[in-house]
């Protein structure tokens, strides 16, 4: 049962004093039998107070607010987790339409993750779940089956999108990076009726070179009658196992960011995100990125700063 120590580091700098910047963050584990969360230290600027809940999805979130004037905001978050699972899947490949329509049957929070979002290249999807919605497949082979069509149409290129890239742009570039792959594959399966959800977190090293390791991830989690939620990654077209950690589920990305805010001033902004997964043996793996940062809204005097928005990420 393998052990990893995470570091999470995001830091933004402004060109000019800030203040009253709120923020809000779901950089905690989520709740699963397969994590054990061994340690969990957060640092922040200023060491704000933190204010945390749950939310709708079950997440764990804290807000805070550094209220003084400031350049630089970080927040670092290392954890060290087991995960307990022995990698072995025990996927339900025998539970068809009928045993997820007595599932869903009522199920609200099911229900709502069955609707597709309303997309101009509909038709596009539509012609997807023809080749992969066929009566005698069990819900997990459809599912399978869509995390493999994405992993051998789509290409995996950095760079190209970035947290506003809509559905319909990634099916035109047929490219783009886990986040991508994750929001097509949720249109996928909704256009299906298959509940599904969004999950953020990290994917730890392993021997198989795995697309996405030492990097906040994103995948997929499936409802499959006789199993309940199970995750799938399509970036990399495997059942989720014991080497992906998650840290937030919801509807999509902006149910899961790990931070996003607001902040008082008419300051230009640049963020960067570090993350490091070390694994027992001592290898580490890092990724270090510059955020492209949207332009901010045109803002209204606000005492008489302006008020901006911490960047997503």
């Amino acid at each position: 049962m393998p052990v990893f120590n995470i570091q999470h580091v995001t830091r933004y700098a402004y060109d000019r004093p800030v203040r009253e910047s709120t923020n809000e963050i779901r950089i905690y584990t989520y709740p699963t039998r397969e994590i054990e969360l061994l340690k969990h230290e957060l640092l922040i600027t200023g060491d704000p107070e933190l204010h945390a809940f749950h939310d709708y999805w079950n997440n764990k979130v804290a807000v805070f607010n550094l209220r003084d004037p400031h350049q630089e905001l970080t927040i670092e978050s290392r954890l060290v987790v087991r995960t307990t699972s022995t990698g072995n899947l025990h996927m339900n490949f025998n539970t068809g339409r009928d045993s997820l329509n007595r599932d869903t049957l009522q199920n609200l929070p099911l229900l709502e993750l069955m609707r597709a979002d309303r997309i101009a290249l509909q038709s596009e999807i539509v012609r997807i779940v023809g080749m992969i919605d066929q009566p005698w497949k069990s819900i997990a082979a459809m599912v399978q089956d869509c995390s493999q069509y994405i992993f051998q149409h789509f290409s995996y290129i950095k760079g190209i999108t970035d947290i506003e890239t809509t559905v319909d742009e990634i099916l035109k570039l047929k490219s783009g990076v886990c986040q991508d792959f994750a929001h097509v594959m949720l249109q996928i399966l909704r256009t299906m009726g298959i509940p599904s959800r969004y999950v953020s977190g990290y994917v730890c090293p392993n021997k198989n070179g795995m697309r996405g390791v030492g990097a906040t991830h994103a995948w997929v989690e499936a409802w499959i009658p006789g199993h309940g939620w199970a995750g799938i990654d399509p970036t990399n077209n495997i059942w989720v196992t014991n080497e992906h950690i998650p840290l937030a589920v919801g509807r999509n990305f902006s149910d899961c960011s790990p931070v996003r805010g607001t902040f008082k001033g008419p300051a230009k902004q640049h963020m960067t995100v570090y993350v490091s997964i070390g694994y027992e043996d001592g290898q580490v793996f890092e990724e270090v990125n510059e955020v492209k940062m949207q332009p901010l809204p045109t803002a209204m005097p606000v005492e008489p700063l302006t008020e901006g928005f911490n960047a997503q990420q």
